[in-house]
């Protein structure tokens, strides 16, 4: 990020009752852009997380709005109920009951499950 931006290429804001870190960093890989880093205070954790590319035209207050949204989505994404695996997959329809053995198919005829007779030999 030039150095002639209007936002400091480190700062830290209050939300909420907690304190944000913000930084830009440069990635390790030649001619990639860099991206605004941030880390909330906690006692309990101490992820980083990289949201966004940094911008010549960010400024404080639109890269606060962005990671106050962004972390937003992130409590809200961590506060689902989990489903449990065997709800995730498609599962086949429940058979219909004995009675209802006869389908249309189409054409308007109806088939029925009968056994496959084995071709003779």
């Amino acid at each position: 990020m030039p150095s002639k931006s209007n936002v400091p290429q480190d700062f830290q804001f209050e939300d909420g009752g907690q304190t944000f870190h913000c930084t830009v960093e440069a990635p390790r890989h030649a001619g990639m852009a860099p991206w605004w880093w941030f880390r909330v205070e906690s006692a309990e954790k101490s992820t980083r997380h990289a949201p966004f590319e940094a911008s010549p035209k960010d400024t404080k207050q639109s890269v606060q709005k962005r990671v106050i949204a962004y972390y937003a989505e992130l409590l809200a994404i961590a506060a689902r109920p989990v489903r449990p695996a065997y709800q995730r997959t498609w599962q086949k329809p429940a058979r219909p009951a004995d009675g209802a053995a006869a389908a249309p198919v189409a054409g308007g005829a109806v088939a029925t499950e009968a056994p496959i007779a084995e071709p003779a030999s």
